[in-house]
């Protein structure tokens, strides 16, 4: 991983210092103190050589458009979420500063623009089944009895997203019992009432996080007019992947692998065999992850997590992000092995609903033009 200086960076990019540092502030280019002078700066090679590649010369509306889906421009207009100078705020709300005191439900109504709601009780259980493949279950069979979301009110809208999130919710953290929070229903169903707490924390920093991939699709989704479950089924089939909500795996299986070989080991281990290591830096965060350090904050580490995040910032320049924090806190309180993307799941569902409800309301429907790359159509016949 290769950074440079300042100069170096403006010689590429041929741009003045003003411009290198608001690219910075919007995450398109990741820097870090130089340890020879902490008042300098060093910045990311590959980000800026990205940059310098974009605008080299006149482009083609084509070109600019392929690269605005691969972290470029931003491609969709939303009130939702923003992150900006490096804090991720929801409709205008610090998120930090939301994990401190809100529950997920109370999230949910602020993103959707709602009063505050309350998500119905309920046990989805097929058999031996996992709760993400009871939760993908009982989203689909919705599906096809639901209405389409065009063409309805609001507050219908609304009342319906309450609906969607207490069936995903049946099925991730199935509950019995008198009615309680959604982060209580998680910890006091892998009986360790004492990770409520940490869990709720969780549950708000994880809730939404502008066009993530998973809330990409559900805009699609909803761009057709299909039903809101549709479009919150398309999001959690999306975070399943490994490149997204299924990023705890590598952290987890990096912990294993530090256990034998120690931390730095592991580190270089996973770097030489993948080129990265997921549970460290976020493209978006040049500074950190904050809500990892705020999550990392609300319960004690283990010392194999500790001494993994301070080798990982030491040998890769990156702080712990969120898929660190989420596999910590997992182990922290022996909680099952999937929890981390159970948590991110049950998180994430209010954000893919505000996001498929905003769609609905601008009337738009998501079909990009696709370029071309194949056998020229005459050389095909």
């Amino acid at each position: 991983m290769l950074w440079i200086t300042a100069d170096e960076a403006l010689a590429r990019l041929g741009t003045k210092p003003q411009t290198l540092y608001a690219n910075v502030s919007r995450g398109r280019i990741r820097a870090k103190p130089d340890p020879a002078d902490p008042r300098r700066s060093l910045y990311r090679a590959s980000d800026v050589q990205r940059l310098a590649e974009r605008h080299a010369g006149r482009r083609q509306a084509a070109a600019v458009a392929a690269e605005a889906i691969r972290w470029g421009d931003p491609v969709l207009p939303t009130a939702i979420s923003t992150i900006s100078d490096g804090k991720l705020f929801y409709r205008g709300h610090d998120a930090i500063e939301l994990a401190g005191h809100a529950t997920l439900e109370k999230v949910a109504a602020l993103l959707w623009n709602s009063q505050d709601i309350r998500v119905e009780t309920g046990e989805h259980r097929t058999g031996e089944a996992s709760r993400m493949a009871n939760a993908l279950t009982v989203l689909a069979a919705r599906v096809m009895n639901d209405l389409p979301a065009l063409g309805r009110t609001p507050s219908v809208l609304q009342a319906e997203a309450v609906s969607v999130l207490s069936t995903v919710a049946a099925g991730l953290a199935p509950w019995n019992g008198e009615p309680v929070s959604l982060h209580q229903r998680l910890a006091l169903g892998w009986q360790r009432p004492e990770a409520a707490d940490p869990i709720r924390r969780a549950l708000v920093l994880a809730a939404e996080h502008e066009l993530a991939v998973s809330a990409f699709a559900a805009r699609v989704t909803a761009s057709s007019g299909a039903a809101l479950s549709a479009a919150t089924l398309s999001g959690l089939a999306t975070l399943t992947g490994p490149r997204h909500g299924g990023a705890w795996l590598s952290v987890t299986r990096l912990a294993e692998q530090a256990v034998s070989v120690g931390v730095r080991e592991a580190i270089r281990g996973a770097l030489s065999s993948e080129g990265l290591v997921r549970a460290f830096g976020h493209r978006l965060y040049p500074q950190g992850d904050p809500r990892a350090k705020a999550l990392l904050a609300s319960f004690e580490v283990p010392p194999l997590y500790r001494f993994l995040a301070e080798a990982g910032e030491e040998l890769l320049g990156e702080p712990a992000n969120i898929d660190f924090a989420l596999a910590a806190l997992a182990a922290t309180f022996g909680l099952p092995e999937d929890s981390p993307l159970v948590i991110f799941a049950l998180a994430r569902t209010p954000g893919w609903l505000a996001h498929a409800m905003e769609q609905v309301d601008s009337g738009q429907l998501i079909r990009p033009r696709a370029r071309y790359a194949g056998i020229p159509p005459d050389d095909a016949l």
